[in-house]
């Protein structure tokens, strides 16, 4: 048996075959679908970095970092008169967010990421203060405080010149928040509860009320639309947890997914679902090369002339283009065969966007074509 060897550029083509052409198998609803209101939520906060070694906020620029420090003096009874500003390095201003996990209680900690908000050269070697992290009701949920861990590095010198490495204004603290205020627990009363799907597909949804009416009987649960399954449930809160482990164990086979062809732009990678069709269609590729050479020629006079020399300058193009080859897909072409036939073609992944784009303009593809 003879194996053909593929160019390099039909590598993201190949592996969309090797993907998308994969068998329906069964999933877990654990991995299809998110339970209703079993989220978590954003954090925010705002706080003072301070022990940077002359990496800090140059306050002349950045007034609040001063402002901020004050402030938190007073409060410790520290007492700043109003016309003094302390012309500090050694301290920046930072903005804080972290992600309040679902059912977090009082005590247990999160992580964070701290990020500058002023011209803080480098937040290596800082310490945040204690600072309040914020939901989107205004309320404080979490106290934000540690010492930085950053993965980035910066030098600069005194003529301006600057080295760094990764981002060194970003940095985290690992366990950095502590839990001050939970959030209601969204399996709290009520008899029912509601599966979400990660996509909108309806067959999906229908198989899954179906698995679902088998494993805890008929009129179990209902379909709300696209998304959403609506399950009768215990209305005891711990009499659910069990009743929805036993839901997210439940397999089914999901529906196919839709005929869609993805293509990244600036990577050049195109990924070709199992079932993109294209319709009786002819297409011809080709390149066309200019080459442009630019030279100087000198015109000088001859020993008696009076003239003087010149240098004049001299361009020179030249075309050329590539043998082109023209191939014709038939009725219902598949994934594989649309595959083929670009690849003998010679098309890269930058011509292969126009030639589905032009086929999707001519009417002769099939699918959903996404620029990403």
């Amino acid at each position: 048996m003879r194996i053909r060897s593929l160019p390099l550029h039909a590598l993201p083509v190949v592996l969309a075959i090797l993907f998308a052409c994969a068998p329906a198998h069964a999933e877990r609803i654990k991995d299809l679908a998110s339970v209703g209101g079993v989220r978590g939520n954003a954090l925010v906060g705002y706080g003072l970095v301070v022990g940077l070694d002359n990496s800090g906020d140059r306050t002349s620029q950045a007034p609040f970092t001063v402002q901020s420090l004050k402030n938190m003096l007073g409060e410790l009874g520290v007492n700043v008169p109003p016309n003094v500003n302390p012309q500090l390095k050694n301290v920046a201003a930072v903005a804080i967010h972290a992600e309040l996990p679902p059912f977090a209680k009082p005590g247990q900690t999160i992580d964070i990421t701290v990020s500058s908000i002023g011209n803080a050269v480098s937040l290596r070697g800082g310490s945040l203060l204690m600072a309040p992290l914020k939901g989107a009701d205004g309320q404080v949920y979490a106290i934000a405080q540690g010492n930085l861990v950053v993965g980035g590095f910066g030098v600069q010198g005194s003529d301006g010149s600057r080295v760094s490495v990764n981002v060194p204004s970003v940095g985290r603290i690992p366990n950095g928040a502590t839990v001050e205020r939970a959030v209601p627990n969204a399996l709290d009363g009520g008899d029912e509860i509601t599966l979400n799907l990660h996509q909108n597909d309806f067959t999906t949804v229908s198989r899954m009320v179906d698995a679902l009416n088998n494993a805890f009987g008929s009129g179990a649960a209902h379909a709300v639309d696209g998304v959403t399954v609506a399950v009768a449930a215990p209305a005891d809160p711990g009499s659910k947890i069990g009743f929805l482990a036993r839901i997210e164990n439940l397999e089914l086979t999901p529906g196919t997914a839709p005929a869609k062809v993805v293509v990244n732009a600036r990577t050049g990678t195109v990924v070709i679902g199992s079932q993109v069709r294209v319709m009786p269609a002819a297409v011809a590729h080709g390149a066309l090369t200019v080459t442009i050479q630019e030279s100087l020629d000198v015109s000088q006079p001859g020993g008696f002339a009076s003239g003087q020399t010149v240098v004049t300058p001299s361009s020179t193009v030249s075309t050329s283009q590539e043998g082109s080859r023209m191939f014709k897909f038939e009725g219902g072409t598949t994934l594989d065969e649309i595959v083929r036939a670009v690849n003998e073609v010679g098309a890269a992944p930058g011509d292969l966007i126009a030639i589905l784009e032009a086929l999707r303009q001519a009417g002769a593809l099939r699918a959903e074509l996404e620029v990403i």
